[in-house]
């Protein structure tokens, strides 16, 4: 057992509507509480995310998501003095120069073009330890020569392509889940609609998403599951044909989801996470930053594409039907919580 004992600090964008950072940050620390079990790991979520009094760890309620709140945030790295502070998509250079200032490494994670151009700015790049993209290479695309050259003027490593984080299924574990939900491995449809909190133009993604999950439950006798995510904001409804799941923790959604013979999903992290797997799935864009991610997965054949309508159950048949005619194994990446947990190790050595 290792019986080093780092100070973390987590910074996810947070708010009342996705959960993708904080569950990315909350799926690392656990992990390093793993290959660390003496760690102090803290959090600072916005008081407006839901999720923000259930996180297992000591956690600042923020009065808004970390990257507004400079004097706030810089108060708290001054008091903790972490080995590393990881902003997940979160952070102001003065808040990365600050953590800098009193000797911790900085992180900075990005998910998607726009995040990773920012993250490579000089002033940033200047403070930032290790640059992780939350995305494979084939989403995002590799930077280009200008951004190399930059970087290597300056005399800063690019960033770190990690890809989706998630922990591995256990077998036992997926077993005894799928037997409390009165489930059949490979025998039912997992649909998910991200955090919970998006919404589309009818109302909430997630009810649509239920209704749909009736449809198919009904047109092929299979059964359904729905985990609504932490943001929902309305008591589940009930059924006989669909399971009705409010939450579960990374490694318990990871099992159903390499349970399940098809999954429906929206286009955020758990939708990399099942091409990582290898399951056959649906995906609908339940946010802007979501169309392209889709497309990228869709030309290269790992998915199917519904829009957000009623046009998902049908798309979600289709994709069964050709999951009976067996679909091979389509794409393999290393796991990013690995590559994630070895940068860490390198950086606090």
């Amino acid at each position: 057992m290792d019986v080093f004992a780092p100070k973390l600090l987590f910074l996810p964008v947070s708010s009342a509507e996705g959960c993708g950072e904080y569950m990315r940050s909350l799926i690392i620390a656990d992990a390093v509480m793993e290959k660390w079990p003496n760690a102090i790991i803290q959090f600072a979520i916005s008081q407006e995310a839901f999720y923000a009094k259930e996180c297992p760890y000591f956690t600042h309620i923020l009065k808004d998501t970390p990257t507004k709140l400079v004097k706030e945030v810089n108060g708290l790295i001054s008091e903790l003095q972490p080995d590393a502070v990881i902003f997940d998509a979160s952070g102001r250079q003065v808040q990365m120069k600050h953590a800098k200032s009193i000797g911790a490494k900085v992180i900075f994670i990005s998910q998607h073009k726009r995040k990773r151009a920012r993250g490579m700015k000089i002033s940033r790049a200047r403070v930032t330890d290790s640059h992780w993209v939350a995305q494979p290479e084939f989403v995002i695309g590799p930077i280009n020569w200008f951004q190399k050259k930059k970087l290597e003027y300056i005399g800063c490593n690019e960033p770190v392509f990690i890809g989706s984080v998630f922990a591995t299924p256990e077998s036992k574990r997926k077993a005894a889940l799928i037997e409390s939900y009165a489930l059949e491995e490979q025998g039912y449809i997992l649909f998910n609609a991200g955090s919970g909190g998006h919404q589309a133009e009818s109302g909430l993604a997630a009810d649509i998403f239920w209704r749909e999950a009736q449809k198919v439950a009904v047109k092929t006798g299979l059964k359904c599951v729905m985990v609504f995510g932490p943001n929902y904001p309305k008591a589940l409804p009930k059924s006989d044909a669909v399971v009705a799941i409010k939450t579960l923790d990374n490694r318990d959604f990871i099992c159903l989801l390499d349970g399940a013979k098809v999954a429906v999903l929206g286009g955020g992290d758990t939708l990399l996470q099942a091409v990582s797997l290898n399951k056959p799935t649906v995906a609908i864009a339940v946010s802007k930053d979501q169309p392209k991610r889709i497309q990228a997965c869709e030309q290269l054949d790992f998915i199917f594409s519904s829009p957000l309508d009623e046009s998902i159950s049908t798309t979600t048949c289709d994709a069964i039907e050709l999951t009976n005619r067996s679909r091979s194994s389509l794409y393999q990446e290393p796991s990013g919580l690995t590559i994630a947990i070895k940068e860490l190790s390198r950086l606090l050595a």
